[in-house]
């Protein structure tokens, strides 16, 4: 009887904890820095995200970009759209918005495509389309337009919470650096100002 006793015991004890484990998780779910896009929702890009130039006839419209639970602290926000599958040795950057202010909570369709629509205080940072003409003027967002027969390419849109509230000030970097630069900032350099990061992929092939 007393063997049952402790089995019984033990096996509330187990479930508590389960039940206790299980509601932790889904509070983490609930407070957890998120990114996404409305029109990215099915993992890959419609035409008028797709770039207009080196081939492609896209829109080049910037997708919608949404996120919540910034965590505390944060003084700053910076977005980086890199395709690591592109055939250059090291990747392809499309877009990159730094020093967003830590009240924002999204990115409209088109936010990308001029410096004037972007939040206020944000600016567009160099990508590899610098200098082409193909996004515009430098800092606009390029969409999707892998190598006609690649398989299709991943897209990583990453969106960094900072505890620094000018990433390039605090990086002591000039404003036009590389994306890589300022990936190397933002992921080193600044050390515990990086307070947290949120992703989402979508692909794209032709």
């Amino acid at each position: 009887m007393k063997f049952r006793l402790l089995a019984v015991s033990a096996a509330v004890a187990l479930s508590a904890l389960s039940v206790s484990a299980l509601a932790d998780d889904r509070d983490d779910n609930h407070n957890r820095f998120t990114l996404s896009s409305p029109d990215l929702a099915s993992g890959t890009f419609a035409n008028k995200f797709i770039l207009n130039g080196f081939g492609c006839t896209g829109g080049n419209i910037s997708p919608e970009l949404v996120w919540k639970n910034v965590p505390a602290g944060t003084k700053s926000l910076a977005l980086q759209v890199y395709d690591p599958d592109a055939p250059t040795g090291s990747g392809f950057w499309h877009w990159t918005v730094y020093n967003i202010a830590p009240n924002v909570t999204r990115l409209a369709q088109g936010a990308g495509n001029s410096p004037a629509t972007l939040p206020a205080g944000a600016y567009g940072g160099n990508t590899d389309f610098m200098d082409t003409g193909a996004t515009g003027v430098n800092g606009n967002y390029g969409g999707p337009c892998p190598p006609v027969g690649d398989k299709p390419h991943h897209y990583h849109f990453t969106l960094f919470a900072l505890g620094v509230p000018d990433v390039h000030a605090a990086g002591g970097i000039p404003k036009t650096g590389t994306a890589g630069l300022y990936g190397f900032v933002i992921n080193k350099g600044i050390g515990p100002a990086l307070l947290g990061k949120a992703s989402f992929i979508a692909s794209f092939g032709r």
